[in-house]
């Protein structure tokens, strides 16, 4: 199997072969080249970026994350999320959403917090899926996890596996408990955290259009 790489060194290699530069990349994403350089040099910022970046380069959201090209269906057993492509998002100290340094990679194996988060620890179901064009996601949700809203293109679809979930959508705040579910267009600002000062565990799975 090829070597994991981090969001940031894709972007980087993509960007060497498309012959774009860091600026023009901001300039197509609406993104600000600081951040992208942070991305680039391992930082991971909440989805809404990322899938910006990607859709500025004109790849899916998985061509940053985690391709090995399987053309034929990905199937994870119960117990194996943990060997999957993972990732941290979320607020440490009030600052921009990050997680440990060197990406994807580094998140491997990291103990939940261990860095000072308080965010969300993403467990990608699908990674080694070719062509994809839904993201689907384990989400552990610390208590006491930060993360601002976020904005992008494409749908969500939300699964409760356990705790409570709070969703801040638009103005609209929600309470969802285990079992519950929920559909929602991306577009509108929006961001979930855990509910009544307790873990969450949700299925996420996020589809971007083409």
């Amino acid at each position: 199997m090829a070597e994991k790489r981090s969001p940031g060194e894709r972007i980087i290699e993509l960007c060497k072969t498309y012959s774009i530069t860091r600026e023009t990349l901001a300039e197509r994403s609406g993104l600000d080249t600081d951040l992208i350089r942070r991305i680039e040099e391992g930082y991971i910022p909440d989805l809404a970026p990322l899938l910006k970046i990607s859709r500025a380069l004109g790849v899916r959201l998985g061509t940053l994350l985690d391709d090995h090209e399987q053309l034929g269906p990905v199937i994870t057993r119960k117990g194996e999320v943990i060997a999957a492509a993972r990732f941290v998002t979320g607020l440490p100290g009030g600052e921009g959403g990050a997680s440990p340094k060197g990406g994807v990679a580094a998140a491997q194996g990291s103990a939940a917090g261990a860095d000072g988060h308080k965010g969300l620890h993403f467990n990608a179901l699908a990674a080694d899926k070719g062509g994809r064009h839904m993201e689907p996601f384990i989400v552990d949700i610390e208590a006491d996890a930060e993360q601002p809203k976020s904005t992008h293109e494409g749908e969500e679809f939300i699964h409760v596996l356990g705790g409570t979930l709070a969703l801040e959508y638009g103005a609209d705040k929600h309470t969802l408990n285990e079992g519950d579910s929920v559909y929602y267009d991306s577009i509108v600002p929006h961001r979930v955290l855990a509910g009544g000062g307790k873990p969450a565990r949700i299925l996420a799975v996020i589809y971007t259009p083409v």
